[in-house]
């Protein structure tokens, strides 16, 4: 069966994607690994393991068509739209902003004269890639558009086809604890979050960790620059939350040159997480 891992962290910086990649690429050594680059408002993982991304597929969402015809002018739908991709003012046509629009439906719902139907538009592209024996799935948003969780589930729905194929398969999720990254936790079966010895690492340790525990999800946590800053206020809430720390990344000059020049990061006994 394979083993869905999900490398997550409160907050942006923490090594979190450094973490993903080389636990992906030193896994694939011996396995047969996906790399699951899910942080799609801004993947970087083609980039920290200099892999050439291929376009696989285009993702598309629903907004509403409007047919003036059938449209009595009643503004319901603009009073409906809660993100206001809809300006609509008494018996006046309605103007459509469709960036603005994330597909909810109400204003199709709402309207009394059956004048609204459906269309799509283009949200965001899946693409594939290869290093060696890690294969990789990436998702990207496209600019100005504001559901990146659709193209989390999309990746998602992949991972659901493909995954027979594979011994491990590494997400790595966006950085928070907004709505695609608990998307992105949806297939996992082990969630490992990273963070720093800082003030603002523990700050949001603590924050993804009561987000786990709101969503029935146990997590563990992997201290990265442990050497650096005061790793009590890491410990701290690890015994609050009664989640294990099982492993210290110490700083490292040959992480930050490979990190730097696109090559493979290397992080001795990373493997030693899996299932801890």
């Amino acid at each position: 069966m394979v083993n869905i891992i999900a490398i997550t962290g409160g907050k942006g910086g923490t090594g979190k994607s450094t973490v993903a990649t080389a636990l992906a690429y030193e896994l694939s050594k011996f396995n047969q690994v996906l790399l699951v680059d899910a942080d799609v408002d801004c993947p970087n993982d083609h980039l920290l393991l200099n892999i050439q991304r291929k376009q696989f597929k285009t993702v598309l969402q629903r907004i509403p068509k409007f047919d003036l015809d059938k449209c009595s002018k009643c503004s319901k739908c603009g009073l409906a739209c809660k993100t206001k991709a809809i300006i609509s003012i008494k018996n006046k046509e309605p103007i459509f902003i469709p960036e603005q629009c994330n597909g909810c439906g109400s204003c199709k719902i709402v309207c009394p004269d059956d004048a609204i139907s459906w269309d799509n538009k283009e949200i965001g592209t899946i693409y594939t890639g290869k290093k060696d024996s890690l294969d990789l799935l990436s998702g990207e948003l496209k600019s100005n558009q504001p559901v990146s969780e659709f193209i989390v589930n999309h990746l998602n729905d992949e991972i659901e086809k493909q995954n027979q194929g594979y011994d491990y398969i590494i997400i790595d999720t966006a950085a928070g604890t907004h709505c695609p990254v608990i998307a992105a936790f949806e297939k996992a079966n082990q969630i490992i979050a990273v963070t720093e010895s800082t003030p603002l690492g523990s700050h949001d340790l603590e924050i993804i960790l009561v987000v786990l525990n709101k969503i029935n999800k146990q997590g563990t946590i992997i201290v990265n620059k442990s050497d650096i800053g005061d790793i009590n206020k890491i410990e701290e809430v690890s015994l609050k939350h009664n989640t294990k720390i099982i492993f210290k990344i110490p700083y490292s000059k040959e992480i930050v040159d490979a990190y730097s020049n696109g090559n493979p990061i290397i992080i001795p006994n990373i493997t030693s997480v899996i299932n801890k």
